[in-house]
């Protein structure tokens, strides 16, 4: 245990630097795809500045003056454009210069060694221009380089016999071993980069994934599912529905009882009792519309039609009313006035940025009348519901009531 906490600490010490360093140049509000591609590039350049040493040193003590100059040449130009990206931010420019750099110079490398055989090859180190192409500008982008390699192994090809014939004066054990690290060299840095890049990648589509599945949870929670699937191909929903029912509920007295209370009380008692009304309704297969301050909306045979909604609409009204009761009997003074009325809506999402699944028409009007002018504890119908459910539900007329934009009408009270 003494000894993992600071390797852990060492490990991840390490990985924020090498972050630093591959954020150099980064542009503030830069999209993931090209924050990864500038890190990418800005890694590999210093992977390769680094590794170019043994080059540099191993060609200086053979006194291969120019050949040594062309890898130093490369880290020195490397970490000056590296500079100069870090203050600019202009990744294009920095992308261009990087790829053709990488691209040119292991083959002026081999030219001035003498050919592919006098150099060991070291021209493969122009391949990376090419697949960093790939990750770095895109498919199409990445033809043109990998044509220029092409073209650049073709003229290497075609001089290589008068290079060879005034080779570097190189010993053969070390030809032998610049092989090895030509291959090892270009292989680790191509496995590394494609690594990072992937791993990058697939952890930014795994981050996407959550975020678009938090959005769906988000979604689903402001709308039913039905309306949310057909939302991401609809951008209008508006539907007709002939027959829907509509409940409305009014926790009675409420402002008053809350101008006494805390603001975190107020909305906790609010909190949790719409959240037992919406597991009533979940639980019936109803539609919560919306509250409004201490209101409740719950709907029926929307967005999706059903026989029974006038049924399963009382059966909510009443599961609603037995929970108040049991409030009540635990020391709340707080009552609920139920209006209902049964016939065609409109329903239809509503807003941009801010969706709402809502419902219009008469219907609604009357039932929310029916709430407003109803009797506490009790649950308040129109004739178009009793006609409905003579059969099986008992009512107590009112006789007519003056409802607000409609006159007299006649309403009932349901019988529990």
């Amino acid at each position: 245990m003494l000894v993992t906490q600071p390797e852990t600490n060492s490990r991840d010490g390490l990985r924020g630097m090498l972050l630093r360093l591959a954020s150099l140049g980064s542009a503030p509000g830069a999209t993931t795809e090209d924050l990864l591609r500038s890190r990418t590039l800005v890694l590999a350049t210093l992977l390769i500045v680094v590794l170019s040493i043994v080059w540099v040193i191993t060609y200086a003590a053979f006194g291969l003056w120019l050949s040594a100059a062309i890898p130093f040449g490369y880290q020195v130009l490397s970490l000056l454009g590296l500079a100069l990206y870090a203050r600019s931010h202009r990744f294009l420019r920095f992308r261009a210069f990087q790829l053709a750099m990488i691209l040119l110079l292991p083959f002026l490398l081999q030219w001035s060694l003498g050919g592919f055989v006098a150099s060991s090859g070291v021209a493969l180190w122009a391949l990376i221009a090419p697949l960093g192409a790939l990750m770095l500008v895109g498919v199409r982008g990445a033809a043109g380089w990998f044509a220029a390699y092409l073209a650049l192994l073709l003229v290497s090809w075609a001089i290589d016999p008068a290079l060879a014939s005034d080779p570097a004066d190189l010993p053969e054990a070390v030809r032998r071993a610049f092989f090895a690290l030509n291959l090892a060299g270009v292989s680790v840095t191509t496995y590394f980069l494609l690594r990072y890049f992937v791993h990058q990648r697939n952890r930014a589509m795994e981050a996407l994934d959550e975020e678009h599945a938090r959005s769906e949870r988000l979604l689903l929670n402001v709308l039913p599912p039905p309306i949310a699937e057909r939302l991401k191909d609809q951008e209008t929903i508006a539907d007709r529905f002939e027959h829907a029912t509509v409940l409305f509920a009014d926790v009675v007295g409420f402002t008053p009882f809350a101008e006494s209370l805390p603001p975190e009380r107020v909305v906790g008692i609010l909190d949790d009792l719409f959240s037992a009304f919406d597991e009533l309704a979940e639980g019936r297969g109803l539609e919560k519309i919306k509250t409004i301050g201490d209101s409740y909306m719950v709907a029926a045979g929307v967005p999706v039609e059903r026989s029974d909604h006038l049924e399963a609409v009382i059966e909510m009204a009443s599961a609603m009313l037995r929970h108040m009761e049991t409030i009540r009997s635990e020391g709340s003074a707080l009552h609920l006035r139920i209006g209902i009325d049964t016939g065609p809506v409109v329903a239809g999402v509503i807003g941009r940025s801010r969706f709402i699944y809502d419902v219009w028409g008469d219907t609604v009007n009357t039932a929310s009348r029916m709430e407003h002018h109803g009797v506490p504890d009790r649950i308040q119908v129109t004739s178009r519901v009793v006609d409905a459910l003579r059969n099986s539900h008992e009512f107590d007329p009112r006789g007519p009531i003056e409802v607000k934009g409609k006159g007299p009408m006649e309403a009932w009270l349901l019988v529990e």
